[in-house]
């Protein structure tokens, strides 16, 4: 098992749920729908990195979503740099994962919208893809 501060915990978090939340957010659709579809596609990611997520909640209140996108961005940045000198496997496999997250959750009411797919393509290139 892998040991990650709190500090990199939370931007692992933030990451993760971000982006869910910033896909859903981009086309208002049925919320518990996208937030179950999210919650389903964890399973992308490594046991060692889901462990991290359900260590703690991630607290998006009261942030704009200007600021919502630009903390969220930022984390999965960060997060990438942690994976790499951490666990390079996960950092191989995380930009793929947390897409996909994020697809589940775009997909959840049936179609994508155009803005969930500009959305998921600043995540990959935040990601570094």
């Amino acid at each position: 098992m892998i040991f990650y501060t709190d500090a990199e915990s939370r931007a692992l978090r933030m990451a993760v749920f971000g982006a869910m939340v910033l896909v859903s957010h981009a086309d208002p659709g049925p919320v518990i729908e996208e937030r179950h579809a999210g919650l389903r596609a964890l399973s992308h990611l490594s046991p060692d990195l889901r462990g991290v997520l359900q260590a703690s909640r991630v607290d998006l209140s009261g942030l704009s979503e200007a600021e919502l996108e630009e903390q969220v961005l930022g984390a999965l940045r960060t997060s990438m740099k942690i994976l790499a000198a951490k666990s390079p496997v996960d950092a191989a496999t995380f930009p793929d994962a947390v897409a996909a997250i994020c697809h589940e959750v775009a997909v959840a009411d049936g179609q994508v919208a155009e803005v969930e797919t500009a959305v998921i393509a600043k995540v990959r290139a935040a990601l570094g893809g």
